[in-house]
C-alpha cells in the first residue's frame, strides 16, 4: 500500500481560522453563485449558465450565452454544493442540486453526449475543434462533480449521468486520435476511475496524457478554419504548441510554459497517474516541473502565470510584480498537485507550497464578505495606474462582484469547502499531517483529534482517540528554525525525513504530541535574478504574507524603508 490520502467523509475541521471560512461557503458564498448562474442577482456580470441548459433540453427557447465553457461554471458550482452538504446538509440546497442534476440529464443526448454550446448552438460542429471549444473541459468538471456529489453528499444520478458521458467520450477517442485543448478532462476521468474502479476511465486519462506532444502539429492539422467565429475570451493559435503544451511530450517537459492553468491541471494528472501506475518517468517530469516553478516561477505568495498575454507562465525569473497575473484557478490548480504530489512521496516541500496557496495566493482571490472575487492577483496595486493604464488593465485595485469568464470564483469555493481531504494521509505504518488545521479524522491507524493556534501561533496539539503503533509524521513548515514535541509532557526527539518528524510508538487511547515553534516576523528576499524585486522585501509571520497597504501610511507605501 501506498500512501493514501484521508477522504474527506472522515475528517471533520474544527479550526478557529479555517471552519469560519467554510461556513462563509456554505451559508454565503455558494448560495450567491447559485442565485447568480441562475440569474438573480441585479448588477453583475450576466452568467445565463442554468439557461443554456434549460435551452439544450428545450425547455426554453433563445440563443446560447456566454463562454463556450460556461457549463464548467454550473459543474464547478455543483462540486462546491456537494462539498457544502458534507459540511452542513441543507435540505433546500440538496433539492436544488438534484433540481439542476436532472436537468442536465435532460439535456445529455442518447449516445451520452452532453454539452450546452453544441446541442443549442452547432450540433453539427460536436468534436470537431478540440483546441477551442472545451468540450472536454467541460466534461472534465461535470466528471468532478458527479465523483463530489457521490462522495460527499451520497447523491448518485449525476454519477450515472457522468459514467454515460465517459463512455461516450472513451467510445469516439480510445482509438482515435485527440487532445484535450484545456487540459481537465484527465483529472475527471482519474477521479471516476478511483470512485467506479472502472479501468477504462484510468486508460483514457493515460491515453491523452501520451498523445499530448507526439505531436506538436496536431492542432494545426485537426483544427478547422472558422471566420467569423470567435470561441473564447481570445484567439487560440493552432501552431502556438507552447501556449497548449504540445512542444514535446509530457515525460519530457522540463520548465512551465503556456497557460498557467493548463499546465497545472495536466501536472495534477500526470501526478495522480504516475502514483496510480508506479511511473517513474512521469513522476520525475512531475518533480521537474515542480521545481521550475516553485523556485523560478512562482511568486511570494504562490502565485503564478506571470503574464496577461494567454494567462500564462513566460521564462524563469520574470516575475514583475505589478503586473503579475497570478490567476486565482491557478493557485489553486498548484494546491491540486502539491497533493498529488503527496501521493507519489511525503515530501514537506508539497506540502508547504499548499499551505502557501490556501493562506496567500487562493484565498487572497475573494474578499471576506465571500462575494467579490479576484480574477487576477497582483503583487501591487498603484492607483491611477493599475486597471487604468495600457498593460495594466488586466489588474483592478478592487475585487468585481463577478466575471464574463467566472471560472476562479467557484474553484475557490470548491477548495475551501473540499478542504478536509488536504490534511491527512496515511500508509500502512505511518499517519501523515499535512497542515496545521484543527481537525479530527479516522484513520486506519485509529481516531485522531488536532486542535490548532495555527496562523496566529506556533502551537499544535494531537491526541490520539484510539490507540496502535505507528508512526506520526508531523509536517514542519519550512521557515521553522526550531520546534519542540513533547508526548505526554515528555520532550521526544523524534526522525525528522524530507520536512516531516516521524514520532513511532505505540500510542495509547488518551495520549498527547504537543508541537510548539516560534513565530517571528521574517524578510524574504527574491532571487537577485527578479530584476523587478531586487532590493525589496517582503514580511511574512507564519504562512502569511504580509500587504503593505497605503491607507495605513502617512506617505506613498513606495517611498518607504525596512530598516534594521
Amino acid at each position: 500500500m501506498g500512501i493514501r490520502h484521508i477522504p474527506l467523509k472522515n475528517v471533520r475541521i474544527t479550526d478557529g481560522f479555517w471552519s469560519p471560512r467554510q461556513r462563509l461557503m456554505t451559508d454565503v458564498t455558494i448560495p450567491y453563485m447559485e442565485k447568480i448562474l441562475r440569474d438573480e442577482v441585479p448588477g453583475v456580470e450576466k452568467s445565463h449558465a442554468i439557461s443554456n441548459f434549460r435551452m439544450a433540453a428545450g425547455e426554453e427557447t433563445g440563443d446560447f450565452y456566454g463562454m463556450v465553457f460556461q457549463d464548467s461554471d454550473v459543474a464547478k458550482w455543483l462540486e462546491a454544493a456537494a462539498y457544502s452538504l458534507a459540511l452542513k446538509w441543507d435540505d433546500a440546497l440538496s433539492r436544488r442540486v438534484d433540481e439542476t442534476v436532472a436537468l442536465i440529464g435532460r439535456c445529455q443526448q442518447p449516445d451520452g453526449y452532453l454539452n450546452t454550446y453544441f446541442t443549442v448552438k452547432e450540433p453539427e460542429n460536436k468534436w470537431k475543434n478540440l483546441l477551442e471549444c472545451h468540450e472536454l473541459y467541460c466534461a472534465g468538471h461535470l466528471l468532478e462533480a458527479g465523483v463530489a456529489l457521490h462522495e460527499a453528499a451520497r447523491k448518485d444520478e449525476l454519477l450515472h449521468i457522468c459514467v454515460r458521458l465517459a463512455d461516450h467520450i472513451c467510445g469516439r477517442f480510445e482509438k482515435e486520435d485527440g487532445i484535450p485543448g484545456h487540459q481537465e478532462i484527465e483529472i475527471g476521468l482519474l477521479r471516476l476511475y478511483h470512485a467506479t474502479g472502472n479501468i477504462r476511465y484510468r486508460d483514457m486519462a493515460l491515453r491523452f496524457l501520451n498523445l499530448r506532444g507526439q505531436d506538436p502539429d496536431w492542432f494545426k492539422k485537426h483544427t478547422p478554419a472558422h471566420p467569423g467565429v470567435h470561441y473564447g475570451g481570445y484567439d487560440i493559435l493552432a501552431d502556438d504548441t507552447i501556449y497548449n503544451q504540445t512542444d514535446v511530450p509530457v515525460r519530457k517537459q522540463t520548465v512551465a510554459r503556456g497557460h498557467a492553468v493548463r499546465q497545472l491541471y495536466m501536472l495534477t494528472a500526470m501526478a495522480d497517474a504516475a502514483a496510480e501506475t508506479e511511473d517513474t518517468e512521469l513522476q520525475a517530469a512531475c518533480e521537474r516541473l515542480f521545481e521550475n516553478i516553485t523556485q523560478k516561477q512562482m511568486y511570494v505568495t504562490g502565485a503564478v502565470g506571470a503574464s496577461a498575454f494567454h494567462e500564462s507562465f513566460t521564462v524563469d525569473y520574470d516575475l514583475p510584480p505589478d503586473r503579475c497575473y497570478g490567476e486565482t484557478c491557478a493557485a489553486v490548480a498548484m494546491t491540486f498537485f502539491a497533493h498529488e504530489m503527496l501521493k507519489l512521496r511525503a515530501d514537506g516541500r508539497y506540502a508547504d507550497l499548499m499551505e502557501l496557496e490556501l493562506y496567500n495566493g487562493a484565498l487572497a482571490g475573494m474578499q471576506q464578505d465571500g462575494k467579490r472575487f479576484f480574477y487576477v492577483n497582483p503583487l501591487a496595486v498603484k492607483i491611477g495606474v493599475s486597471g487604468v493604464a495600457p498593460g495594466y488593465e488586466h489588474v483592478l485595485p478592487q475585487r468585481p462582484p463577478w466575471h464574463a469568464c467566472a471560472c476562479c470564483p467557484p474553484n475557490l469555493a470548491r477548495l475551501i469547502a473540499s478542504l478536509g481531504k488536504y490534511l491527512w494521509s496515511e500508509d500502512e505504518s505511518t499517519l501523515y499531517s499535512h497542515l496545521l488545521i484543527g481537525s479530527e479524522a479516522i484513520t486506519r491507524h485509529g481516531r485522531i483529534r488536532l486542535e490548532s493556534a495555527y496562523p496566529w501561533e506556533g502551537k499544535a496539539c494531537y491526541t490520539m482517540l484510539d490507540g496502535g503503533k505507528f508512526s506520526l509524521a508531523i509536517r514542519i513548515p519550512h521557515y521553522v528554525q526550531s520546534y519542540n514535541i513533547i508526548v505526554n509532557g515528555q520532550a521526544v526527539q523524534g526522525e525528522m525525513k524530507n520536512g516531516y518528524c516521524y514520532v513511532s510508538r505505540n500510542w495509547q487511547p488518551g495520549d498527547i504530541a504537543k508541537l510548539s515553534f516560534d513565530l517571528s516576523v521574517r524578510r524574504i528576499h527574491a532571487d537577485p535574478r527578479v530584476r523587478d524585486c531586487v532590493g525589496k522585501a517582503a514580511l511574512a509571520r507564519g504562512p502569511l504574507i504580509y500587504c503593505f497597504e497605503e491607507t495605513d501610511q502617512k506617505v506613498p507605501v513606495f517611498s518607504l524603508s525596512l530598516l534594521g
